[in-house]
């Protein structure tokens, strides 16, 4: 007798293909929230409900209904987002959301803070800008991510339209979501089909990334499945395929882990679709729907086998991968200030702490990229590691940009360190339901202290990649920070230590369940070490492992990298 399918499964299968009954629930005056069941299914919608929980228990001891909210993630294949588009969606952040709009790592808009009655007109508001918020989140492929500012040759803008191409061909075909939200007539007398997911969509969220070495910007090793574009001369060859990427796990469970994708081959630009799509069928198909923990591609690969999951691929699509070609990562960072393209036109690079835009005193982010959506003629780029890029600018246009860089306090790539400059923060608390630790919040009183440290050791400009995360759920990818804080509860965090500065090692747990004051004693230890013991050139997390501070990781997370 098999295994009963997971609850979530139940509600997939009786969703009427994502309908439920989520119209009959906004509808309804009496309460904030919706149901359970239609909640995991907003999901597929791009949206998460939502509760602050700093009024929470204000809120029960007065008898009051918690302090229900939605978040809403876009759809936004590579970030690319025009003036016109960014003006709109600010204007949506200040009057439908909590007047703030975040740049997440999915290199995309979310939207905090909107009640119920605003949900369905914000939606609108969005698919009013050609865009959409269908799949960016749940159980399908989500948003696809590229490198950012893909234009500095002509195979980097061939790169980004395969993103695009991806993302479209890949998202959900279910009328839901324009009879739900864009009041599209329901079909009459002819049966729905979903050709690619069927009926109960995918075991769980499917991510694809598409990275243009030398820069993993989008650290396609984190992905369920990882694109390594191939140039030669400016001209794309086409791409390593690199499968099993995904940073979820949870406490105290063993059998849940981070892992590296692992690289089956190469293929070239005419095939590049039909794999894509072959190998999210072949998740949907092996795929655990008992156990959502154990769901996600990276379980269904060491459960079968990589070269058992690589047969049946190339047994659908008809053809064998060819060898992986060479490639060499640099780094998975943003590259801060002017970049030129090969066209001529310049790119700006703008650190943007927590991806978070809002106006605080001098730090007037909201209203500074406001101003430039308002006089720029290019487009604006969103990053995996929460930055944005003013894109596309004429040389003659530079001046008058930084004059309202420097005005609004954007400058800051040019005025923080590379500490402070790469960390990455999940939103954590008050909003995030699985949070069990502070993470942007945090960041900016963490940042401070380490930075003592650092400066006290002489590496105020030693660049090692931070990240913090509320949960062991990874939206921020702290698996990938050479210095990774990854929640335990109220205060405490596992430190983690030891990956790589390009996004092909994971790091390894050093202490467990510490508070703020073990952790920095500990950092300051290391870096005592680290400015007495480096070599010329030597990065945090490459030190740590030559000095035998961390021990080595499973061989199994670690992907086949190909040398030039």
């Amino acid at each position: 007798m098999s295994a009963p399918l997971s609850d979530f499964e139940r509600i997939k299968a009786d969703s009427r293909y994502l309908r439920g009954t989520i119209a009959e629930g906004l509808a309804d005056p009496v309460t904030g929230a919706i149901s359970d069941d239609d909640g995991k299914l907003l999901k597929f919608h791009g949206s998460y409900q939502q509760d602050d929980r700093d009024l929470r228990e204000e809120r029960r001891r007065q008898k009051l209904e918690s302090a229900y909210s939605f978040m809403l993630r876009a759809r936004l294949p590579g970030g690319v987002v025009t003036p016109g588009q960014w003006l709109e969606f600010d204007r949506i952040a200040r009057e439908y959301a909590n007047g703030t709009l975040r740049i997440t790592t999915r290199q995309t808009f979310q939207w905090h803070g909107i009640i119920k009655r605003k949900l369905k007109p914000t939606i609108a508001a969005i698919h009013a800008q050609l865009a959409s918020t269908i799949a960016a989140c749940g159980d399908v492929v989500r948003n696809v991510v590229s490198t950012a500012n893909p234009v500095e040759t002509a195979a980097h803008a061939e790169a980004y339209a395969w993103a695009a191409r991806l993302s479209d061909g890949l998202a959900p075909r279910t009328r839901a979501y324009h009879e739900i939200w864009l009041d599209g007539e329901p079909l009459v007398g002819e049966p729905e089909h979903e050709p690619l997911y069927g009926a109960t969509y995918l075991p769980r969220k499917f991510k694809i990334g598409l990275a243009i070495p030398p820069l993993n910007d989008v650290d396609v090793f984190a992905q369920d499945l990882g694109l390594i574009a191939i140039a030669e001369q400016g001209e794309l060859k086409g791409f390593n395929i690199a499968v099993g990427g995904g940073m979820g796990a949870t406490h105290g469970d063993a059998t849940t882990y981070p892992r590296l994708a692992s690289v089956l081959g190469f293929v070239t630009p005419d095939q590049l679709f039909a794999t894509a799509e072959t190998v999210v069928a072949v998740q949907r198909d092996w795929g655990n729907r008992v156990e959502r923990k154990h769901a996600r591609l990276k379980y269904t690969l060491d459960h079968r086998g990589l070269d058992v999951f690589k047969a049946e691929l190339e047994r659908r699509l008809g053809f064998a991968f060819e060898p992986a070609r060479a490639y060499r990562f640099d780094h998975n960072g943003d590259r801060y200030g002017w970049i030129e393209g090969h066209d001529g036109r310049w790119h700006l690079t703008l650190h943007i702490e927590s991806g978070r835009l809002a106006d605080h005193g001098e730090r007037r982010w909201l209203s500074g990229l406001r101003e430039l959506a308002k006089l720029h003629q290019g487009d604006f780029r969103l990053t995996c590691n929460q930055n944005v890029i003013v894109a596309n600018v004429p040389a003659e246009a530079r001046a008058r940009i930084d004059a309202i860089v420097e005005a609004h306090g954007l400058d800051g790539y040019r005025r923080h360190g590379a500490f402070r400059r790469d960390a990455v923060a999940c939103v954590a608390l008050p909003t995030c339901g699985l949070a069990m630790a502070e993470a942007e919040r945090y960041l900016p009183d963490f940042l401070d202290r380490v930075e003592v440290l650092l400066s006290r050791h002489g590496l105020s400009d030693a660049p090692i990649l931070l990240r913090i995360s509320g949960c062991p759920n990874g939206c921020s990818r702290p698996y990938l920070g050479e210095i990774a804080l990854v929640g335990r509860g109220p205060g405490r965090y596992d430190l983690r230590l030891g990956a790589d500065a390009r996004g092909q090692r994971l790091n390894v747990p050093h202490l467990e369940n510490a508070d703020e004051a073990a952790i920095l004693a500990e950092l300051d230890r290391l870096f005592a070490r680290y400015a007495a013991e480096r070599e010329a050139g030597e990065r945090f997390g490459d030190f740590l492992w030559r000095v035998a501070v961390v021990a080595a990781a499973p061989t199994r997370r670690i992907p086949l990298e190909v040398n030039v």
